[in-house]
């Protein structure tokens, strides 16, 4: 009976770190200028493609918000809800080959994720145009 606890536990305690060592789950995304926490993104697969999609908002005046300067299918629709990331496709450690939407300014860029070499509750999100690109360092959301 106590030996099965001790399995229990030890297989709860492997299962929640394996869990934190994929790009899957809820992001808190912090500007890369202010260090502010801006909202919560939660990245998920659909169709063998990855996705980050906004799932909460910090600042209640931006949580009505429309992505008015989106273009295609996200004009105007709710910026909470909005999938900013979108189309990624695995190589190796890295997520890269789809875009990450800009919802303030609704510019878009190409995108690649990983989760940081020293911190796997951390991510790097880079924004890429031409070879110009911009990081951002976004926290688990636990």
């Amino acid at each position: 009976m106590i030996m099965n606890r001790y399995v229990i536990i030890v297989l709860l305690l492997l299962s929640q770190g394996m869990m934190s060592q994929t790009v899957f789950g809820k992001w808190k995304t912090v500007d890369d200028e202010t260090g502010e926490e801006k909202s919560i993104v939660e990245i998920y697969q659909k169709d063998g493609k990855v996705f980050g999609k906004i799932i909460e908002i910090f600042d209640e005046t931006k949580r009505d918000l429309t992505c008015n300067f989106c273009k295609g299918e996200d004009y105007n629709k709710p910026i909470l809800g909005l999938d900013i990331i979108k189309d990624l496709e695995k190589s190796g450690d890295v997520y890269k080959r789809g875009t990450v939407t800009n919802p303030e300014d609704g510019k878009i860029y190409d995108c690649r994720i990983k989760l940081d070499d020293d911190n796997p509750n951390k991510l790097q999100l880079r924004g890429y145009v031409a070879f110009f690109y911009r990081t951002q360092y976004w926290i688990r959301d636990n």
